[in-house]
């Protein structure tokens, strides 16, 4: 049930970047210094310099703030403070007989916006080939410390399970929902899975873009996704290149994120092009891209993304989320089992299938796993393309394994 009065008394916000930020950031375009790189065509070392320059040249003479931010601004923004913490929200109305409230939570490197192929047909199903009996109203907040959920000077410690919080307060005292669904992916799949742990009650349900222990970043080596074991002999050759090439995907940012999160920010706070490097080598390697970025990101839709972080200066509060997530572990506000009471469903995708699994095996390795016990699963579907950066890369799919997933439980 949506509360129409709160909603209503709540101020629309659109987006509005003021142009002296706009400004300062063409100078630092217009000043960067570039390193010496030889050797990296094949982006064994990182980002590469040709396609970087391009791409910046791109952000400093073609690349259009104002056009994208019409965009945005399709769209209705707001802002609120829930326990002395800004929170932005982006919303679309439902348009059907009953719209079910959704809330859809997003991770790092991402923005709120990466839902945005999504929005428009979850909020209007029948325009969109869908049943208008399975529309939702769609909220999709900024993370706390990301995007235009900043400055974040008063909660220092926000981590994952702290924003489930925020956002049950969000969707029951600030816009009054008495119950509501809930998806997310990445650590954004991780507050989710805290809303569908601590209140289940108040939940249809959830959707995820996978099925992470809420203990994950818990213990002293969270930061090592091979807990300090090393590659198991005698595995297969291309199995266990898979292993390693996956293990490098996540491995630098999740160290650097967790063990020095505050000095890594001075640089990608300061450089716009240090910063935009950064999450560049993320997008490029989490997608399911075949090595071209460009199949799944434009330029400006990189550079959009890339301009949420830069102009909230929310860089360095965005990384710092994975130190908190480890310095202040998880816990329990229960001890029933499974973990996460709310029905659940779960979208993989092949990119992220475990080394030596195949899509087709990938649902029956994750029951045979001892993640499954965790949730109430209801709805696990496994996807044969597609990346990290799923409600983005393969919206049809993802919408429609959502919708399966709340078929009957609103």
């Amino acid at each position: 049930m949506i509360d129409t009065e709160r909603t209503a008394a709540l101020k629309p916000e659109p987006i509005h970047v003021p142009d002296e930020v706009l400004d300062d950031l063409r100078r630092r375009l217009e000043l960067t210094r570039w390193p010496d790189q030889t050797g990296n065509d094949d982006w064994y070392y990182g980002v590469n310099q040709d396609y970087l320059r391009a791409l910046v040249e791109h952000w400093r003479t073609a690349y259009d703030w104002r056009a994208a931010e019409a965009d945005l601004n399709r769209y209705e923004h707001f802002r609120v403070t829930i326990d002395g913490v800004p929170v932005h929200f982006m919303r679309k109305p439902g348009v059907g007989p009953n719209p079910t409230p959704l809330i859809l939570t997003h991770g790092w490197p991402w923005t709120f916006w990466h839902w945005a192929r999504v929005v428009d047909p979850l909020a209007d199903p029948g325009a969109h080939g869908g049943d208008p009996a399975e529309a939702f109203d769609v909220i999709v907040p900024s993370f706390p410390g990301f995007g235009f959920s900043t400055p974040l000077p008063d909660r220092p410690d926000m981590n994952f399970w702290k924003v489930a919080d925020l956002w049950h307060t969000l969707m029951t005292d600030v816009l009054g929902h008495d119950r509501y669904a809930a998806a997310g992916c990445d650590v954004g799949a991780l507050v989710t899975g805290q809303l569908g742990h601590k209140y289940a009650a108040e939940l249809h349900g959830i959707h995820i873009g996978s099925g992470l222990k809420l203990s994950l970043f818990n213990g002293d080596r969270a930061w090592d996704l091979s807990g300090g074991r090393p590659i198991p002999e005698g595995l297969p050759d291309d199995v266990r290149a898979r292993l390693v090439a996956w293990e490098k995907r996540f491995a630098v940012h999740l160290a650097a994120h967790v063990l020095d999160s505050a000095t890594l920010s001075y640089g990608l706070t300061d450089s716009p092009v240090g910063m935009l490097a950064w999450i560049l080598q993320r997008w490029r390697s989490w997608s399911d891209n075949g090595g071209d970025i460009e199949r799944v990101f434009t330029k400006d839709e990189l550079l959009t993304h890339a301009m949420i972080y830069w102009v909230n200066n929310a860089i360095g509060t965005s990384i710092r989320t994975y130190a908190n997530n480890n310095r202040y572990p998880w816990t329990p506000s229960h001890d029933r089992w499974p973990v996460v009471e709310a029905p659940t469903g779960i979208t993989f995708v092949a990119h992220e299938n475990p080394p030596g699994v195949t899509t087709a095996e990938r649902v029956a390795d994750f029951l045979a796993g001892d993640r499954a016990a965790w949730y109430n699963h209801v709805n696990l579907t496994a996807h044969d393309t597609g990346g990290h950066f799923i409600p983005w890369e393969i919206p049809d799919r993802w919408v429609d394994d959502l919708r399966r997933t709340f078929r009957g439980r609103r």
